[in-house]
């Protein structure tokens, strides 16, 4: 079997010292979207250095996402990239991200469960400064046609809407080079630029990367219920549960409440086809 879960579950993590400046964040920013109206106060939070504050998921792509790229290739996994889908994304804050920074970060494969008819595996990233923890970051993984072996399925959590009407509802354009954009900040995969390589995947043209609708709904959550305040945000976690194409609107519905807002995302034209679920903001 091409995954050994105990010998990837025991592998020694692998570290690597990651750094990022200013720069590094103002791109992610407007791989987001950020800067529209470019004069606005609000969003000059996002692409001015002066007045430069950190969306935490940009812990996706610190470091160019060391901690996806190491585990896929940790001992026990020999995997067609071919077969994997980014199934989810979770990132916990342990204080807020640095404008700029230098941090080691350590991966591992925290878990890997047996679906059936795929694997699914847990890549955990942790990244630690001079002073101390700064986040942790789980990419669950799915590998299809690598399930089977008769091992633990793991946790299947879904998280019901609220029975009334959400209490904000916005809607993001996706521009039509954003995917061109946002590939800057280390996600090269030409799925989300190429046309001839997308449509061998299966698509007739270029999808958006999933950590960017991710980035684009927490910047969303932020600047709708949270004040604009992104030190607020403690723990943020999705399914990825359908795909954007660049030109798309994202249709973003939050319902908040007692320390968390939960949120839908699809995508407008498509008829609303859902594109994150199961999506919770936890904060102060």
């Amino acid at each position: 079997m091409p995954i050994d879960p105990a010998k990837a579950v025991a592998a020694e993590p692998r570290s690597a010292e990651i750094s990022w400046d200013h720069k590094d964040v103002q791109l992610y920013h407007l791989g987001l979207g950020a800067g529209i109206p470019a004069t606005d106060p609000d969003e000059l939070r996002y692409t001015l250095e002066s007045r430069l504050h950190v969306l935490p998921s940009f812990a996706t792509v610190a470091g160019a996402g060391m901690g996806v790229v190491g585990g896929l290739s940790a001992p026990g996994i020999d995997i067609d990239l071919a077969a994997v889908l980014h199934g989810g994304q979770t990132v916990t804050l342990h204080r807020p991200v640095p404008v700029s920074g230098r941090a080691v970060s350590t991966s591992r494969v925290a878990a890997v469960y047996d679906k059936g008819k795929a694997a699914v595996l847990v890549l955990r990233s942790e990244a630690s400064d001079a002073d101390g923890p700064l986040w942790t970051s789980d990419a669950q993984i799915f590998v299809r046609g690598e399930g089977g072996w008769g091992g633990d399925r793991g946790p299947s959590e879904r998280l019901a809407l609220p029975e009334r009407a959400p209490d904000a509802t916005v809607e993001r354009p996706i521009r039509e080079e954003q995917a061109l954009l946002y590939r800057l900040s280390g996600d090269w995969n030409p799925l989300h630029a190429d046309p001839e390589f997308a449509k061998l995947a299966g698509f007739d043209r270029p999808i958006l990367h999933g950590l960017c609708s991710y980035g684009m709904t927490l910047k969303a959550v932020v600047d709708t219920v949270l004040g604009g305040d992104v030190a607020r945000v403690r723990s943020y976690r999705t399914r990825f549960a359908g795909i954007v194409f660049p030109g798309e609107t994202l249709r973003i519905r939050m319902w908040a409440g007692d320390g968390r807002v939960q949120v839908a995302v699809t995508a407008v034209e498509r008829d609303d086809a859902s594109v994150l679920a199961d999506t919770l903001v936890e904060h102060s």
